[in-house]
């Protein structure tokens, strides 16, 4: 009787046991959703954050680019003024210097 006694209660414990386990298990887990659930509105935050910055960086670039785009058409317009420059002061060095020459050649001829 003893034996049997000793079996019964064997078997309640074991049964309180595993319930017992069961629902320590599903509190381990719904804290690990409730622990989870600060980092992740978090994490949420934070990536907002980023994208939002991601986005001025984006929005910067193409600032930068368009800056660099117009200073460049400025350079070349520069450029091509400074070159249209260089070659009229060639074109007039040369009619002042045909002009000189020719000055000259009239001063030889004319009778002292």
């Amino acid at each position: 009787e003893l034996w049997v006694s000793l079996e019964e209660h064997q078997d309640a414990l074991e049964l309180i046991m595993s319930k017992y386990r069961k629902q320590m298990l599903q509190l381990l887990e719904g804290r690990k959703r409730e622990d989870a659930e600060p980092v992740l509105k978090a994490h949420q935050a934070n990536s907002g954050e980023i994208e939002s910055q991601i986005d001025r960086i984006c929005e910067m670039g193409a600032v930068m680019r368009k800056a660099v785009q117009v200073d460049d058409e400025q350079f070349f317009k520069v450029q091509e003024k400074l070159a249209q420059l260089e070659l009229e002061n060639k074109e007039l060095r040369e009619l002042l210097s045909i002009s000189k020459e020719s000055f000259e050649v009239g001063r030889e001829d004319l009778p002292d």
